[in-house]
C-alpha cells in the first residue's frame, strides 16, 4: 500500500503505520513517567481527562501523555470516518482505536466518542459517560482544528479560511514528494470571512465546553483546562498571526480570561499553550509554513532541541502544568499574556537568526541540503500511518487491520 498524494494532501491512510505511529508515543511517554512523576511531586496531579480533538497531533498526544505519564482515565471526542468493507478510515480514526486498545491492555478507563464536538449533543454524550462512570474532570484539554462549525443555538454552518487580511500574501512552498518549490498566493480575506473564522477557531466553543461541563458538575476542584495555539516567526506573521487564524488565536487567547474567571471560585485555572509549528495536515498547504518548518527542524535538530509532537506534550504536562514550586503548590510558568510558552526552544533567537540565515538561500535543488526535506516529508507521510520505521508496504494490509 502506498501513499496517494496530491497537491500535499495525503488521501489515504495505512492502519498499521498509524497503530505503529501511536505505540510510538506510547513507549516514548511510559520513559518519561519517572521524571513526570519527580516534578509533579509524589501524587498523582491528574485522574480524569477530556481531550477534545483526541485523533491526531497535539490531541492525540496529550491522551497519550495523560494515560500513559500518569495513569489517567481519558475521554476523547474527534470526528473521524470509519473504514468500511469498500473503503479505508481516516488516519484519526485507526489512531484511536490504537490508543483504546493499548489503554485497555494496561488498564487504564478510555472511551472514544465520535462525533461533532461542536454540538450539544457530543457534549450531552461526555457529560452522561462522565457521570455513568463516576468522573470528574481534572484536565480538559481543548485542540479541535476544523474548517467548519456549526453554531448549535442558530444551525447556521460557518467556514474558516487561512488567508492574510489587507492585501495579498505571496511565498514560496515546495511539493512534499518531489521538492519541487513554488510561489503561490493568498488573497486577502473579506470581513466576513475573518469573522467566520473566528467563529469556527476561536474561543467561543471552548467556552461552551466548560460552562456545560460546570453546570453539569463534572469538573473536579482545581480543574485545569488548556487550548492550543501558535505564534511562529516573522516570516510567517502575514499568512498566519496577522492573518485570520492569528485573529482566531487571539479570540481564544481572550477567551482563557473569561473562562479562568469562570473556574476560579472552585481553584480551577484556564490557560492557552503557544506550541512549537510542526509538520500537519494542514499546514502543508499554507504559504511559506513549509519551507520554513524544513529548515527550522534542520537547525533545531542540529542544535539537539527538535521535538515532535509527543515530546512538546510531555514537556507541556511535566514542565509547565503539573509541576509544583518549594511549597509543594502548582506554578505554572506564563508570559507577560498569561500563556503558556512551549514554543521557547523554535523561538529561540539563536535558532530564528540561523533560520532567516537559511530560508533566502534554499532552491529546490539544495532543500536536501540546507533544509530537512527528509526529516519533513516523513513528518507528513507519518501523520497518514506512512513511513514508519517496522512496517512491510508491500505486504496488503486489511481495512480493520489495526487492533
Amino acid at each position: 500500500m502506498t501513499p496517494m498524494v496530491r497537491s500535499n494532501i495525503c488521501l489515504n491512510a495505512h492502519p498499521q503505520g498509524c497503530k505503529k505511529a501511536v505505540l510510538d508515543q506510547i513507549e516514548y511517554t511510559k520513559q518519561q513517567k519517572e521524571k513526570a512523576a519527580k516534578l509533579s511531586g509524589t501524587h498523582r496531579p491528574v485522574k480524569n481527562v477530556l481531550v477534545l480533538g483526541c485523533s491526531n497531533g497535539y490531541g492525540l498526544a496529550s491522551r497519550i501523555s495523560a494515560a500513559f505519564a500518569y495513569d489517567a482515565a481519558t475521554i476523547g471526542v474527534s470526528f473521524e470516518k470509519a473504514g468500511t468493507e469498500k473503503k479505508f478510515g481516516t488516519p484519526g480514526w485507526y489512531n484511536n482505536l490504537a490508543f483504546d486498545a493499548e489503554a485497555k491492555k494496561a488498564g487504564l478507563f478510555s472511551y472514544t466518542i465520535d462525533g461533532d464536538a461542536f454540538s450539544d449533543e457530543i457534549k450531552a454524550e461526555v457529560i452522561n459517560k462522565a457521570k455513568e462512570n463516576n468522573m470528574k474532570f481534572d484536565l480538559v484539554v481543548y485542540s479541535l482544528a476544523s474548517p467548519v462549525r456549526t453554531d448549535p443555538d442558530t444551525k447556521v454552518l460557518y467556514k474558516s479560511v487561512i488567508k492574510p487580511i489587507g492585501k495579498d500574501f505571496s511565498g514560496v512552498t515546495f511539493d512534499t514528494m518531489t521538492g519541487e518549490m513554488k510561489e503561490i498566493t493568498a488573497t486577502a480575506a473579506t470581513e466576513e470571512e475573518i469573522a467566520n473564522t473566528v467563529k469556527v477557531m476561536g474561543g467561543e466553543d471552548w467556552e461552551r465546553w466548560i460552562n456545560q461541563l460546570k453546570k453539569a458538575d463534572v469538573l473536579n476542584q482545581g480543574c485545569m483546562t488548556v487550548a492550543y495555539s501558535y505564534i511562529g516567526p516573522e516570516v510567517s506573521q502575514a499568512i498566519y498571526r496577522t492573518g485570520t487564524i492569528g485573529m482566531a488565536k487571539v479570540d481564544l487567547e481572550a477567551r482563557a480570561e473569561t473562562i479562568r474567571n469562570t473556574l476560579s471560585e472552585m481553584g480551577g485555572q484556564a490557560f492557552v499553550s503557544v506550541n512549537k509549528g510542526l509538520v500537519t495536515r494542514s499546514s502543508a498547504v499554507i504559504p511559506i509554513i513549509p519551507l520554513y518548518l524544513s529548515v527550522l527542524f534542520k537547525v533545531m535538530k542540529a542544535q539537539g532541541s527538535h521535538e515532535g509532537c509527543i515530546e512538546q506534550i510531555n514537556r507541556l504536562f511535566a514542565e509547565r502544568l503539573y509541576i509544583k514550586n518549594e511549597n509543594g503548590d502548582a506554578a505554572v510558568p506564563v508570559d507577560s499574556e498569561n500563556r503558556i510558552r512551549i514554543d521557547d526552544w523554535e523561538m529561540d533567537p539563536k535558532v530564528q537568526a540561523e533560520v532567516d540565515k537559511i530560508m533566502p538561500q534554499v532552491t529546490a535543488e539544495n532543500i536536501a541540503e540546507l533544509g530537512d526535506f527528509v526529516g519533513y516529508r516523513h513528518d507528513f507521510l507519518a501523520t497518514s500511518g506512512f513511513d514508519i520505521e517496522g512496517i512491510d508496504y508491500d505486504k496488503e494490509v486489511e481495512r480493520f487491520d489495526c487492533i
